[in-house]
């Protein structure tokens, strides 16, 4: 059997490593269209900021590695076409121009997400840089040090960690975002607010409910101006993060799709075309809080999807469970982690909801030192299933994330988490957990609504 994977950053490279170790000597080819493979994106920032010295830290796989493996790695080759019907693919060779075409069995999907680019006057602009990949993480590490003034569009985990990296380096940093909050995918008012003012104390300028309108370079060439709804901001580097798309393009019209092009597939990874699987960024997830479906381009995503491609390649035998896009963050002496859906997104996604916030203690005040927790828990109104949870705290609190995922995973309700058997131990913990007290705080609330 002949297995073509396109693409190869991480659901493709997770794909690969499973369909070769549960499939010894299975045909296995890849084309991907750069040179490398397994980028973590998520560590650009880390990477701009200087806490990761070497680049190659943020790869955990190689062309070498899954060649060595038995995969035949073609790198820098593009594919041009698909023809699912005819069960083939275009290739061209990116370095010698050569063009071929290649035959499957089955074939997977992980061609991945690529930035948004708005279609703004003046886009254009050498000072203008997307933050996506290696090459681009490349570009803006290579131009940064000799600028001053920088603007960061886009108020999301990218853009948030670009503007710490900045002005924690001294940059004159302006965050620019269309919508009224940081991070509003993620977290609700009460924790944005927190973050919004930790970061103008850190000098950042934030302009909210601002929508670009257009870039205009100098005559030299080395400034840039950004035109908002609201403003002018010049800049000596100017970068683009305002969110993803999935790559799908070449698939179009022949595997079902979401709206914005996000691949649908099973619960086995597999698309409404046989033989056809797909994972990772290109795809729309199967979304536990509502039933449906959702895209929410995260790495963790997508190595999970690719695994699954790997064990039912062959035929359906391990199921998805689905996801909660339980995410993290760490910014500014910040811990903060959140799952599902929260007060902002709740209604986007057909659910009902309620929710209570709380701030506690993580550990009893006889320690010599504790930390203020802040966290909110979102439930299904009627039945109580949790639907989603954030936290935050300077303590690191984010593991509890993790814990709400489990909870909307199993569709445990507000009285399962209030008793939950969680360890007390006073170095770590209080004799009631904080998650026992932010769901007990909950259930408190449906007995006052009850007695209305």
């Amino acid at each position: 059997m002949k297995v073509i994977v396109v693409g190869c950053t991480h659901a493709g490279t997770s794909a690969v490593k499973t369909i070769l170790k549960e499939n010894p000597g299975m045909e296995v080819t890849v084309y991907e269209r750069n040179d490398n493979v397994s980028f973590l994106s998520c560590g650009i920032a880390l990477y701009v900021g200087g806490v990761v010295k070497d680049p190659q830290g943020l790869f955990y796989s190689n062309p070498e590695e899954l060649a060595s493996l038995g995969a035949n790695v073609n790198m820098q080759h593009d594919v041009t076409n698909i023809d699912t019907a005819a069960k083939t693919v275009a290739v061209k060779n990116l370095v010698t121009g050569e063009e071929f075409e290649d035959t499957y069995d089955k074939l997977v999907l992980t061609t991945g997400s690529w930035p948004i680019i708005p279609p703004i006057e003046g886009i254009q602009s050498k000072n203008v840089l997307l933050c996506k990949n290696y090459n681009q993480a490349k570009a803006i590490i290579a131009c940064k040090d000799d600028k001053k003034k920088i603007v960061v569009i886009g108020g999301g985990y990218i853009g948030i960690e670009l503007v710490e990296a900045f002005a924690n380096d001294g940059k004159e940093v302006t965050l620019v975002d269309g919508l009224d909050r940081i991070l509003n995918k993620y977290l609700d008012p009460e924790f944005t607010d927190v973050l919004e003012d930790d970061l103008r104390k850190h000098g950042v300028k934030i302009q909210l409910n601002e929508m670009v309108k257009g870039f205009k370079e100098n005559e030299a060439g080395d400034r840039t101006t950004v035109i908002t709804t609201g403003g002018e901001y010049e800049a000596e580097l100017v970068i683009l993060c305002v969110g993803f798309r999935p790559s799908t393009e070449l698939v179009k019209g022949q595997v079902d799709m979401l709206g914005n092009g996000a691949i649908i597939v099973d619960d086995y990874m597999q698309t409404s075309v046989p033989d056809v699987f797909a994972a990772g960024d290109s795809c729309a997830v199967n979304y536990n809080p509502n039933g449906g479906h959702a895209y929410i381009p995260l790495a963790t995503n997508a190595v999970r999807m690719g695994l699954l491609v790997g064990k039912n390649i062959n035929g359906p035998k391990m199921k998805y469970r689905g996801t909660q896009s339980t995410s993290g963050l760490y910014l500014n002496g910040f811990n903060i982690g959140s799952t599902g859906v929260n007060d902002a997104s709740a209604a986007a996604f057909g659910l009902e909801t309620r929710s209570v916030t709380m701030e506690d203690n993580y550990r009893p005040e006889f320690m010599p030192t504790t930390e203020k927790v802040l966290m909110k828990l979102v439930y299904e109104v009627g039945t109580t299933r949790i639907v989603g949870g954030q936290i935050m705290s300077k303590y690191d609190v984010t593991q509890s994330a993790n814990t709400l995922s489990l909870a909307i995973q199993n569709k445990m309700t507000i009285e399962d988490l209030a008793l939950v058997d969680f360890f007390f131990q006073p170095h770590f913990d209080r004799p009631w957990n904080y998650l026992n007290l932010l769901a007990q705080k909950a259930l408190d609330q449906e007995a006052e609504l009850a007695k209305k």
